[in-house]
């Protein structure tokens, strides 16, 4: 009888379980100061957790074990495990943080502080301060390179692209780019480094080897107005082939030819739409729309918006589990 109950425990801890199998969707709301939890498989909201005052920048550790949180309020990175929501310790930054990125290797996070012009390292094992790095006034965007050897930030007010090496902390090169960069995005490839410009309304395409220029994207969509074409976050695909790039209060979405370089589309999506992150698999990539409080689903491969989905209020970042 002992044996049988043990067996039939086991195998409802099995099924209670699985759930947490499926790659789940954390999306930040900015003015909700909470979570939203999708599942990809159902594209449901499975839960909403309180996080902080005003959560933004967000982002899961490789082996999905952390899910990080930018709770700019609070000036600190609060650490959560992604299969409770609850919190298990936070992380010190300076004043304002809004976003960071994870070396590849999952340690250290670098953060953009917006309010102290700093980019702050942190180590996620120690939770100790590694190092300070001065960048321009506004610092926000935050890229990794694939080999974890170059950091980039970009400073919204300095309009620059700042080149970091991650071993020393030192800045190698600064890149001038268009007003007000809010993201930095590599390609998988490591041959380009996307960066967006606000105001400027452009995409800057810079070749990570010489720090220099080599292309700059325009975009213009018929019956939108300039003003309203605001670049903000950038995704590319594991080929390097399409970028994707969210246009804010446009509410749409540019599919970028990462060869030719050229506008090939633009997907309609929710109210000023903000960032982007791409499923595991590359098949579904999600867009956070502030103003209309959901996300859109788009299928990469047709290049179409499949599905809407309600979340909290003013959604901001989004990041999703790795595979199990």
């Amino acid at each position: 009888m002992k044996a049988a109950l043990k067996t039939s425990v086991a195998l409802l801890l099995c099924m209670a379980a699985t759930p947490a199998l499926a790659n789940r969707v954390f999306v930040s709301n900015e003015k909700g100061n909470d979570v939203t939890v999708i599942d990809s498989e159902t594209m449901e909201v499975i839960g909403h957790y309180p996080v902080g005052a005003r959560p933004r920048g967000i982002t899961i550790s490789p082996d999905g074990k952390e899910l990080y949180v930018c709770v700019s309020d609070d000036d600190l990175v609060r650490v959560f495990n992604p299969d409770t929501m609850e919190e298990m310790h936070t992380l010190p930054s300076g004043p304002d943080p809004e976003l960071f990125v994870l070396h590849p290797s999952g340690n250290p996070l670098y953060i953009a502080n917006e309010d102290d012009n700093l980019v702050t390292v942190v180590d996620t094992k120690t939770h100790k301060v590694l190092a300070e790095i001065p960048v321009g006034v506004e610092p926000e965007g935050m890229a990794v390179s694939p080999d974890g050897k170059t950091v980039v930030n970009t400073s919204e007010t300095t309009n620059m692209a700042h080149f970091i090496d991650s071993t020393t902390f030192e800045i190698t090169a600064n890149t001038l780019v268009d007003s007000r960069p809010r993201f930095a995005e590599f390609s998988p490839d490591e041959k380009h480094l996307y960066v967006s410009a606000e105001i400027g309304g452009t995409v800057s395409v810079i070749d990570p080897a010489t720090r220099e220029v080599i292309k700059k994207i325009t975009l213009e969509i018929p019956g939108v107005l300039p003003e309203a074409i605001q670049p903000v976050g950038v995704r590319v695909t594991k080929d390097s082939k399409k970028v994707f790039v969210a246009l804010g209060p446009a509410n749409r979405v540019a599919v970028i030819n990462g060869e030719t370089m050229e506008v090939e589309k633009y997907l309609l999506v929710g109210q000023r739409v903000w960032q982007l992150a791409f499923t595991p698999d590359q098949k579904y990539l999600y867009t956070t729309n502030g103003n209309s409080n959901d996300v859109s689903v788009i299928d990469v491969a047709k290049e179409e918006v499949v599905k809407s989905i309600p979340v909290g209020q003013q959604p901001w970042g989004v990041t999703i589990a790795p595979n199990k």
